[in-house]
């Protein structure tokens, strides 16, 4: 499969970031067989998906009950897999733990992995039949390991209440920029998967912030449309959305990156590449996404 994306390192106008979030911590094989669970699994998503457009990949990883867990160990791995590969995408390791089926020290221990980008939940939120907390106090724990590593944070952003909670972060000083926001639309709690709530959310974030958006379920094309046309980012994938069209299984999360890839084509947005990515949001660079030498990775 050959690259969809331009091979220059400048941020064009107009470019697209497409994040690939492969796998989540719900999905299961049940719903959709394609969906990637074990280590080797996830990397060839994250690979196949770098191939198909995505400068950004969104991982989470499984137990072998293909149960959501946190292990560094495993996170390691796809890395290390995706890396052998030669891929260069960008890994943006989850921190969220299933939404409250995880402690908080579970949550932060990816953190010590150094990835390039780590999730960012910037509030608390109803999730299904769970809640979700992210108390002020985790989360300035959380920006501060992350700031320790150097890791940009994804601050992702459930409803317009979590952008609030960002702007006192920035204005406290603990999120620095430039500011990756991703908006989470269509969560049963959160804000609804609609064209008026993003309007809403983009207006409140800082001058000079980058936005994505993530529509779950059947809401994940039209926002990411509309997100394109807006000059947003966009977010598909496996973890948000196991179907193509209604009553049809997604093949891949390659297959939902490429319909966006072509969708972006028509509306004349380039895909932006990883190193492209890199420098805009100043992260570190595929050469150093290894830990520091002096610090323990938990177990």
């Amino acid at each position: 499969m050959t690259d969809a994306r331009p091979d220059t390192s400048e941020f064009p106008r107009d470019a697209l970031i497409i994040s690939a979030a492969t796998t989540g911590s719900w999905p299961t094989k049940a719903q959709n067989p394609n969906v990637p669970t074990t280590p080797e699994e996830i990397a060839r998503a994250a690979i196949e998906s770098g191939e198909a457009g995505a400068a950004i990949v969104h991982i989470h990883v499984r137990d072998d009950e293909e149960k959501v867990t946190c292990d560094p160990a495993r996170y390691a791995q796809v890395r290390e897999l995706v890396e052998a590969a030669g891929s260069d995408v960008v890994i943006n390791m989850s921190t969220g733990g299933g939404a409250g089926t995880s402690s908080d020290e579970e949550r932060m221990a990816p953190v010590a992995l150094a990835p390039e980008i780590a999730s960012f939940d910037c509030g608390s939120v109803n999730f299904g039949e769970r809640v979700f907390v992210n108390s002020p106090s985790f989360l300035r724990e959380l920006a501060t390991r992350m700031k320790t590593h150097g890791v940009k944070p994804e601050i992702e952003c459930f409803e317009p209440g979590h952008i609030w909670n960002a702007l006192r972060l920035i204005d406290d000083g603990v999120l620095e920029p430039p500011f990756w926001f991703q908006f989470v639309l269509g969560v049963r709690g959160g804000s609804p998967p609609t064209v008026k709530q993003l309007q809403h959310m983009v207006e409140m974030l800082p001058p000079g912030a980058h936005w994505s958006v993530c529509g779950i379920g059947r809401a994940q094309l039209p926002l990411g449309m509309a997100a394109m046309a807006m000059g947003g980012h966009v977010r598909t994938g496996l973890e948000d959305n196991i179907w193509y069209h209604k009553g049809e299984l997604a093949q891949s999360n390659a297959q939902l990156v490429a319909r966006v890839a072509r969708i972006a084509a028509e509306m004349g947005r380039p895909l932006a590449t990883p190193d492209q990515v890199r420098g805009l949001l100043g992260l570190r660079g595929a050469g150093s996404s290894t830990a520091p030498a002096t610090e323990t990775v938990p177990a």
